[in-house]
């Protein structure tokens, strides 16, 4: 493996590891917040159990994801020094205001967990919406760099260097609004599925269980609304693509030839010796309708570019599949249990067996389609770290026997993963031998 290759793929593991607390930190407060809402509005001491249990593990990832995130912090400057040299000046606003936008999520959160009864119910209420918002601010302005990396502004290059620096035209890059939306749309609907799936299991195990009721109810809500928008942002993204990006998206679709009306690719393998995609199913016109909004659109073909400045076509095609894939069935799924709750609204349960099952097997979905999707994104960049004006490979370190911090690093994020999963089973899922939490039934023999 070259040092090149062992930056790039600790890179990518850190990032693959660090976003899937990221996303937590932006979504779990969300949740925990609405809980505790409806335990003041209703007095039901479920709610707050629920409220208390999701601040837990909101606690538990956002730890993991303070140190992963650190540590990304370091590779940035470590395995890239020369981005970091001549990008630093124009994405250092954003990176500052997200440490801004961290620290005031760790303060509030404290303030979340430890102010239970010990300041005004409105008050503890509102630092968890402080916590929540923190968190989504926070994503939006890592969100920002990376849109930066994609469509570069807010300079210009004089004799190689850097001059005439805009660091606001730098943070609204022409990829930050649908980016942005994107990203967040993907920390809800991704969590609220991976939480969905573990409360259908309680509800498997004990169908009775107001528990995982209530709970299952929260997230079903925030899945259903945003699954379907989170589509649109994909519609968005697409026609963002073709205009300021077009190499991913020809790669994204395997496009080799500039076509109008270009069919949409679902599936198949792209040859890229021979520019051709085998075993691949074609609907007519439906990438120009995506791109261009007009079914007679012109999309550009990879055929338009150096071959040396195209991205590892087979990998970002893959990604772009697997990433539209998981997002097709997520859609069905909360149609499903739309129309499941529409049916049986007057019921005392509009949930089922079956539909339970289906929930525990779409429940890793979100993060699958999370995880290829930002593949799309930073494969589908390459050769470059900053498209169009400095490739991956002339900003790497120099320091040599880059394997070896890569294969540490990712052992510890093994170990870690074994560690946050312990934690979250013992603090955050342990139930009473009723099914009903413990502390929820206490509380509420203690109502008058």
């Amino acid at each position: 493996m070259t040092d090149l290759l062992a930056a790039r793929s600790q890179m990518a593991i850190s990032l693959g590891f660090h976003i899937l607390f990221a996303v937590a930190g932006m979504a779990m407060p969300l949740f925990m917040v609405v809980a505790e809402w409806r335990h003041l509005r209703t007095g039901d001491a479920v709610y707050r159990e629920l409220a208390q249990r999701w601040a837990k593990g909101t606690a538990i990832l956002f730890a993991v994801g303070a140190v992963s995130g650190t540590v990304l912090s370091f590779e940035l400057g470590l395995l890239w020094p020369r981005f970091m040299e001549h990008a630093g000046p124009l994405v250092g606003l954003p990176f500052s205001l997200e440490g801004f936008a961290f620290f005031l999520e760790a303060i509030f959160l404290g303030v979340y967990l430890y102010g239970w009864d010990r300041v005004a119910p409105r008050v503890h209420l509102l630092s968890g919406v402080a916590v929540a918002i923190s968190g989504v601010v926070s994503g939006v302005f890592v969100t920002a760099v990376n849109s930066w990396m994609n469509t570069p502004t807010g300079f210009r290059l004089e004799d190689g260097e850097i001059v005439d620096v805009n660091v606001w035209a730098a943070f609204f890059s022409p990829a930050f609004p649908t980016q942005a939306t994107h990203m967040v749309l993907a920390a809800y609907t991704s969590v609220a599925f991976i939480v969905l799936g573990i409360h259908a299991w309680g509800l498997r195990q004990e169908p009775g269980s107001r528990f995982h009721q209530r709970a299952f109810g929260i997230v079903f809500l925030a899945a259903l609304v945003g699954t379907p928008l989170q589509v649109v942002s994909g519609d968005f993204a697409a026609k963002h693509l073709a205009s300021h990006q077009p190499t991913k998206l020809a790669a994204a679709e395997a496009l080799f030839e500039t076509q109008a009306g270009a069919p949409l690719i679902l599936g198949g393998w792209p040859d890229v010796g021979t520019r051709e995609i085998h075993f691949a199913i074609e609907v007519p016109q439906l990438l120009s309708v995506l791109a261009t909004g007009d079914p007679a659109g012109t999309v550009l073909g990879l055929e338009e570019f150096p071959e040396e400045l195209w991205p590892p076509v087979p990998i970002v095609h893959v990604a772009f599949q697997v990433m539209v894939a998981c997002g097709v069935v997520m859609l069905l799924f909360v149609l499903w249990g739309a129309t499941l709750w529409w049916r049986r609204r007057r019921a005392a349960s509009w949930v089922d067996r079956r539909f339970l099952g289906a929930a525990m097997l779409v429940a890793p979905l979100g993060l699958i389609a999370l995880e290829a999707g930002w593949v799309v994104t930073e494969v589908g960049r390459q050769p470059w770290i900053v498209r169009g004006f400095m490739k991956t490979a002339d900003a790497v370190t120099p320091m040599p026997g880059l394997i070896v911090p890569m294969t540490a690093f990712t052992l510890l994020y093994l170990v870690l993963g074994v560690v946050v999963v312990a934690m979250l089973k013992a603090h955050v899922f342990q139930v009473s031998p009723e099914g009903e939490p413990a502390r929820a039934e206490a509380a509420a023999e203690e109502r008058p």
